[in-house]
């Protein structure tokens, strides 16, 4: 390993533009390409590679990947004198551990959230035993043989999978990629969330195999479904509709487009014994939600837990009116006196936005509406304070008339 001084000497250093450390002086870990110096020696940086930034002066201001290629070029690990090796990506790794066993009793969480855990563009989830990687950067490729040897040491997981199958990769011109990284997994493994037991998917199912960032509002609404018919729309492994059924709900109708985010959700309603109080639909979220609503089917509670409606800002008007009419159907279906739940996952839309639109798919029906609950996602999902991004679930829950 080389020393701190060697190691600094060594790096390429990137020459910011004059002005252009304003945001990164006040703690934000991105920088773009039009704020750096892109002269011909910085476009020969190979995609990913440890640089250390500087000012146009000289001074340096920190640690990161860098890719010549992408919009959000350089991503901040730490100050201009680390080293970037396998026990500080070790140390990194502890201290997010140590952050979620203060507040999560049980192995099952989002262990690091990339930025907000100072591990830029990298994902992992933990399912008791078997952890789940994702990178969405070009430096987090370069770096994935550490980090599986820091997990490794630090966990000691029976099973690693990589999830490189997001489509924000292509952002950075890398391949899509899922792979065992170490062990063997057959099938689903078991998630245990709020007492309960759930089952994931980590080679096929959808993310990483499970939405560790909402155990939080499922534990919310399955209190406010005790005794009450709930519908579970978008429902993958049935989360919501499961929780509300372990809770009291004396009727569940769980609906998902995928048979086999389906067969997910039977296989949960079996391990905690309330199959006999689910039913399962395979159909489209929309479709469904017209048809209960005009057959005066109602619910006391509805939960819409959509997929993201905006992916990039070009679908920002589309996925606004989806999310407007998303939660006029869910009220339609919503008995008076009943909750309706709504969420995204849009990082591209401002809480302010989707409160607006679920506001007037209220309207359109003529249902009244209060706000009871407005949240994000679960602790083991930290929010970086420069960054809005990572802030990307909102989920509202509303008391209608």
């Amino acid at each position: 390993m080389m020393t701190e001084d060697q190691n600094t000497a060594d790096r390429p250093r990137i020459f910011l533009r004059p002005g252009g450390d304003k945001r990164v002086g006040r703690g934000n870990p991105w920088v773009y390409s039009n704020e750096v110096r892109m002269d011909g020696e910085a476009k020969a940086v190979p995609p990913g590679t440890i640089v250390q930034l500087v000012r146009i002066d000289g001074k340096p201001l920190g640690v990161g990947t860098f890719n010549p290629h992408t919009l959000i070029c350089f991503r901040r690990f730490a100050g201009p004198k680390t080293d970037i090796d396998r026990a500080w990506i070790t140390a990194t790794f502890a201290d997010a551990l140590d952050l979620r066993r203060r507040f999560v009793d049980v192995p099952f969480y989002r262990l690091v959230h990339a930025e907000a855990d100072g591990l830029p563009g990298l994902i992992v989830d933990r399912f008791g035993d078997v952890l789940v990687l994702q990178s969405g950067t070009a430096g987090m490729d370069l770096l994935l043989n550490d980090m599986v040897e820091a997990l490794d040491g630090l966990l000691s997981p029976k099973a690693i999978v990589l999830r490189n199958d997001g489509k924000g990769r292509r952002l950075e011109n890398l391949t899509e990629d899922v792979r065992l990284l170490k062990g063997e997994i057959e099938g689903a493994v078991e998630v245990h969330e709020n007492g309960l037991t759930f089952m994931a998917d980590p080679m096929a199912g959808q993310k990483t195999g499970w939405f560790c960032d909402q155990r939080d509002n499922r534990a919310f609404v399955a209190r406010l479904a005790e005794g009450r018919c709930m519908l579970d729309v978008y429902s993958y492994g049935g989360g919501f509709g499961i929780t509300a059924a372990a809770a009291g709900a004396t009727e569940v109708r769980v609906v998902d487009s995928s048979e086999s985010a389906l067969d997910l959700a039977r296989g949960a309603a079996e391990r905690n014994g309330v199959v006999g109080r689910c039913t399962f639909a395979k159909a489209n979220a929309f479709a469904e939600l017209e048809r209960l609503a005009e057959a005066g089917r109602r619910y006391g509670v509805v939960a819409c837990d959509p997929p993201a409606f905006v992916k990039s800002k070009k679908d920002l008007k589309a996925g606004l009116k989806g999310y407007r009419k998303l939660a006029a159907l869910g009220a339609r279906c919503v008995e008076p006196g009943g909750i309706l739940f709504m969420a995204s996952c849009s990082h591209n839309v401002e809480p302010a936005q989707f409160q607006a639109e679920v506001a007037a798919g209220l309207g359109r029906v003529g249902r009244r509406g209060r706000i009871i609950r407005a949240a994000g996602a679960a602790p083991d999902h930290p929010v970086h304070p420069q960054l809005p991004e990572t802030a990307y679930l909102k989920a509202l829950v509303l008391a209608l008339d």
